[in-house]
């Protein structure tokens, strides 16, 4: 089963909880028992866990402009002609697509943990995030 929702975002690092929304989708479904991969349809976001509290979210886009800098000059930059090479080098790093079980009907989660979309893109987007479930 696959359901889909829409995430309007900020770019430059703009990190959101989608936990509920993750959670509605599998719910809709009405599966018990089973895996939700959790995937956006973009290159330049990426989805991920980490418990949602303003530290963490400050840390990760600390760690994560050191890795990749928006202002650093890419390839990509010059054959586009757009400035997101930083963006795409951050998703690929991260990855686009997080799995998550399933039981009672509910997503299995740590106390601390929350799923987010994280845009790295150099402009506001909307994003759109497929969330196949898979019954067990």
């Amino acid at each position: 089963m696959l359901k889909e929702f829409k995430v309007q975002t900020k770019g430059h690092t703009d990190i959101i909880d989608i936990t509920d929304e993750v959670a509605e989708a599998v719910r809709a479904t009405g599966v018990t028992e089973g895996v939700a991969l959790v995937f956006a349809a973009h290159s330049t976001v990426a989805i991920t866990t980490i418990e949602h509290e303003s530290g963490v979210v400050s840390d990760l886009k600390r760690i994560l402009e050191k890795i990749a800098p928006e202002e650093a000059d890419y390839e990509h930059h010059q054959r586009w002609g757009d400035h997101n090479g930083a963006a795409h080098i951050k998703s690929a790093i991260l990855g686009t697509d997080f799995l998550v079980p399933v039981a009672d009907g509910e997503l299995v989660l740590g106390t601390w943990q929350q799923i987010i979309l994280i845009d790295f893109d150099e402009r506001p987007r909307e994003r759109r995030i497929l969330v196949k479930i898979i019954k067990s």
